[in-house]
């Protein structure tokens, strides 16, 4: 007897249903790939929203955290213990950066972002009190807390939770002249990610973030970059600024710092941007915990190596070929950079959930976004044979 069904009416019984999950149970990983709890295998296309960059159980990453566990987990920021210093020196390293302040979760992280860039705008910028403004773009996600959801677009994200938290601009996404004319003399930050994931792998415009650069630069405004998603490997660069040449004031980074192993987020900066903070102004109990920090350390080491950024960009390249060799064949779109695509489907055909569904059942995950769009965003040790596989599935699909 299958144990999927089963399965899935004990989560839907048990848990509240702000999520929507494909049918599928997984029980154990490897890898690229998934196995349910009636042993069939997926090949994952998702990773985990680009947590698991380094694919399922990566042996080092799982090394670490094993001899990490048998050590020290936790013991708050209250005392400093020995994995903290390498974690965040090697990162700051990383960056380019002075400082690193780390957190858990990517939204702990936006909202570090903004605490930071609104105190350095009283303090360094001399904005007057109460008056900072950040300038942020319409189709961002860049969390679910009640401050982020205010500035969101996303009415499925945004309704029903306001009073909304005020101090934020919306402008067009890739229009440089709205981001300019929107900043004024309280203007602290320009909070963008450098490619939109959640709606859509959009990548902006050539040109775009060099442009925000200048602008910041010549307005005095801190250029904060959200590259929880596209950070860390993802696009084929350390950093999705990296490809236009780009260094922001401010990285913000999760998602993939933990390994897929255990939340870790991190805001870096120089010491002029994160040194206005002062104890007692912030911090979190389990923000760069021993068990974080052990193994942070050893994904910023696996990135150091540079592999993982040649492997994104040269199976990338591979991926999107497939992809747009299906464009008018059920695609109308294809955008992205390095392993990481978003796909827009024939609306006629089907929704990016039926698509989803349906390359489900024939054994690769995958995660729909807006309407007929759907993602990939395969962990980046996947190989040439399962990107050509993945791709030959959806062409199934596409072709009903």
């Amino acid at each position: 007897m299958l144990r999927t069904p089963e399965a899935v009416r004990d989560a839907e019984r048990w848990t509240a249903h702000n999520y929507h999950p494909l049918p599928v149970v997984i029980a154990s990983a490897e890898g690229s790939w998934l196995t349910d709890v009636d042993g069939r295998r997926y090949l994952d296309c998702l990773a985990g929203y680009s947590a698991l960059n380094f694919g399922h159980r990566h042996p080092k990453l799982i090394e670490a955290a094993h001899a990490q566990l048998d050590r020290l987990t936790l013991t708050s920021r209250a005392f400093i213990h020995d994995q903290f210093a390498d974690f965040c020196r090697e990162l700051a390293e990383l960056c380019g950066k002075d400082l690193v302040l780390p957190m858990n979760t990517g939204a702990e992280a936006v909202e570090t972002g903004i605490k930071v860039a609104r105190k350095w705008g009283y303090q360094v910028k001399g904005v007057a009190p109460g008056q900072a403004n950040i300038v942020v773009a319409e189709g961002n996600f860049h969390g679910r807390t009640t401050t982020i959801v205010s500035f969101s677009t996303d009415e499925d994200a945004r309704a029903d939770f306001g009073p909304y938290t005020p101090g934020f601009t919306v402008v067009p996404y890739g229009d440089l002249a709205a981001l300019t004319a929107a900043i004024d003399e309280n203007t602290v930050a320009v909070l963008i990610e450098p490619i939109q994931g959640e709606q859509g792998v959009v990548v902006p415009p050539a040109g775009y973030l060099p442009g925000v650069r200048r602008v910041c630069t010549e307005r005095n405004v801190l250029f904060v970059a959200d590259e929880i998603q596209s950070g860390l490997g993802r696009t084929g660069d350390t950093f999705a600024c990296d490809h236009e040449g780009v260094t922001p004031d401010m990285y913000l980074l999760g998602k993939a710092l933990g390994g897929g192993i255990v939340p870790v987020s991190a805001v870096a900066a120089n010491a002029d941007v994160l040194g206005v903070l002062k104890p007692g102004q912030h911090g979190s109990t389990f923000g760069g915990n021993p068990l974080a920090c052990a193994v942070a350390t050893e994904v910023v080491r696996l990135l150091a190596t540079g592999e993982f950024q040649r492997r994104s960009a040269e199976l990338g390249a591979r991926l999107h070929a497939g992809l747009t060799a299906l464009v008018g064949k059920g695609l109308v779109a294809v955008r992205g950079r390095g392993l990481w695509a978003g796909l827009d489907i024939d609306p006629a055909l089907m929704s990016g959930r039926e698509a989803c569904e349906r390359l489900m059942e024939r054994g690769v995950l995958a995660k729909d976004t807006h309407g007929s769009t759907i993602r990939l965003a395969p962990p980046l040790v996947i190989t040439e044979e399962e990107i050509d596989h993945a791709v030959a599935q959806l062409a199934a699909v596409l072709a009903g």
